[in-house]
């Protein structure tokens, strides 16, 4: 390569560099510019605030999913106040209205054999119904937090404000179950003559109920969409895991190992992680949000 094109080279060379470096310095010149009307002004302007000191009233319908044995329906409510617009604080509540069987107690009922082994956990399967547990209302105060909002676009034409929000608490459950069946009353029916009668002996204890309160940490996620300034639409999931025996059966074994124990009580609450699905309308007063401006001064 001759002198004149080395020499050439290195001058196009040295002028890109300076180049690349005269747009980069412009470029970070312009990142730093502070000046002109929009100088210290927040990053929102005319945002509705819609939760930030005001108290949410919802009315809900909650359904238990995922049930072995038996849906709730719990319409309900929840009261809360927001302090500011990223925290609430307040109570859920609902109380069942209806129970849904499962597939699975249909079964049960129609085709369940009892013999000399389960005769204890179903003496009769036409009765199967009258002793699976069942959720009779629940109620958790809880804290909220919103840490998303923005909009959501509904087949790219209709666009509503939307925050997403966690929440956790403590939560109790109304629970009715099958009542204890003692191992006094066990051995009793179980030492009649043939299975006939024990089946006999055993079967008014498939109707006696008991109840008693579940507590347990309840958490959950939910999505709200702003419908108007004073009316939102919510869809919500909560889980409150607890033991209870929703079968109503002899599901534990004695000491000693064998299996079953004779009896029903609360050696055979198993561990349930039951959630469910709620859609509500909350309502929030004072009817008219605040709106994000910048101060005069």
């Amino acid at each position: 390569m001759s002198t004149t094109k080395r020499f050439a080279i290195s001058w196009m060379t040295i002028a890109s560099l300076l180049a690349t470096l005269g747009i980069t310095q412009a470029t970070r010149a312009q990142e730093v510019q502070v000046e002109g009307p929009l100088a210290g002004a927040p990053a929102v302007i005319g945002l509705r605030i819609y939760r930030q000191m005001r108290f949410q009233v919802q009315l809900h319908a909650t359904m238990t999913l995922e049930d072995e044995f038996s849906r709730a329906i719990l319409p309900g409510g929840q009261l809360m106040f927001h302090p500011t617009d990223w925290l609430g604080i307040g109570v859920w509540g609902g109380f069942a209205a209806g129970n849904i069987d499962s597939a699975l107690t249909d079964e049960v009922a129609a085709k369940g054999q009892t013999n000399s082994v389960n005769v204890l956990s179903l003496p009769n399967r036409q009765n199967f119904t009258k002793q699976i547990g069942r959720i009779k209302w629940m109620a958790a105060p809880e804290v909220q937090f919103i840490p998303l909002r923005g909009k959501l676009g509904i087949f790219e034409k209709l666009f509503v404000d939307t925050d997403f929000y966690v929440f956790g608490g403590v939560g109790f459950a109304g629970v009715e179950e099958r009542q204890d069946v003692t191992a006094a009353t066990s051995n009793d029916c179980r030492g009649r003559a043939d299975l006939a009668a024990q089946i006999e002996c055993f079967e008014p204890t498939q109707g006696l109920r008991s109840s008693r309160v579940a507590i347990a940490p309840t958490f959950g996620a939910g999505l709200s969409l702003y419908l108007a300034d004073f009316l939102a639409m919510t869809l919500e999931w909560r889980a409150l895991p607890f033991n209870w025996n929703t079968s109503g059966t002899d599901e534990a074994g004695d000491p000693r190992g064998d299996f079953p124990d004779s009896q029903v009580n609360s050696g055979d609450h198993l561990s349930h992680f039951n959630h469910m699905f709620t859609l509500g309308f909350a309502f929030y007063l004072p009817t008219t949000p605040k709106i994000s401006s910048v101060d005069s001064d």
